[in-house]
């Protein structure tokens, strides 16, 4: 529809953290030289795409990304500070298995002095609500982390939070396509 939204997600690139087996939730996290590549793939994929705007999360390992992907683009890129992951308090950089494989405790409890992931689906939510107002009927490209995509499942495809961390593994590909139906 005319007022629609195209929305493409892509995660950020592979960082040392996740070669390192860490959960950086709010600490910034840098690319690895395979997240580089990565970044330059996805540049490829989505430099003419169609988009009218690039939306990134502000953490590190997200600009970082974006910066190469779209290193001397016309295409805008905003910042926006609610597309950032679930912040796992004082377990952010804590082995990954310390964080994901007790995920389901915080569903609806924050992590020490953290958020919880309804918390973190809801701030990507607020982002979903504001973006019609300025992109109606235009494709746009969010790159952030798996609580974004998680809230895009979840307020686009209707897909429950118990049902989103019943997934085993968050299985990458190169991007997903969704629809924000306006009105």
């Amino acid at each position: 529809m005319a007022g629609d939204v195209e929305i493409v997600f892509e995660t950020h690139s592979t960082t040392e953290d996740n070669e390192a087996g860490l959960a950086t939730g709010w600490l910034p996290g840098r690319l690895s030289a395979a997240g580089r590549e990565n970044a330059r793939a996805v540049g490829e994929r989505r430099r003419d795409d169609g988009l009218a705007a690039v939306f990134t999360s502000d953490l590190g390992r997200a600009l970082e990304t974006v910066g190469i992907a779209f290193a001397g683009s016309t295409v805008p890129v905003l910042h926006d500070w609610r597309l950032r992951e679930c912040d796992y308090g004082s377990r952010n950089g804590a082995p990954r298995s310390e964080v994901h494989d007790v995920r389901w405790d915080y569903l609806d409890a924050p992590y020490p002095g953290g958020e919880s992931w309804r918390e973190a689906v809801a701030r990507v939510g607020r982002f979903l609500d504001d973006l019609p107002t300025r992109w109606a009927g235009e494709r746009v490209l969010v790159v952030g982390h798996g609580a974004t995509r998680w809230a895009f499942d979840h307020f686009l495809d209707g897909r429950s939070l118990e049902e989103l961390l019943d997934d085993e593994d968050f299985a990458w590909q190169e991007g997903w396509e969704y629809r924000l139906t306006a009105g």
